[in-house]
């Protein structure tokens, strides 16, 4: 995982973009997302993941947060 910088804002952070191929700006949140939507219990199935999404060119990145 790659090292981030905090930038102006509060979500605003300077990390590597693969799309650009550079460091750029990032809007990092975090975010409830359900993983399997078809499912009978996808109310159980709600995990936090790391949103990036690139200033740039609007590339968008998740990563689940605890893989327990």
């Amino acid at each position: 995982m790659t090292a981030t910088k905090q930038k102006d804002g509060f979500d605003d952070f300077v990390e590597a973009c693969d799309e650009c191929g550079t460091d750029t700006p990032h809007q990092v949140e975090i975010s409830i997302l359900t993983e399997n939507e078809a499912s009978d219990n996808a109310e159980f199935s709600r995990e936090p993941y790391r949103v990036a999404t690139c200033r740039w060119c609007g590339e968008t990145t998740a990563v689940r947060m605890n893989n327990a």
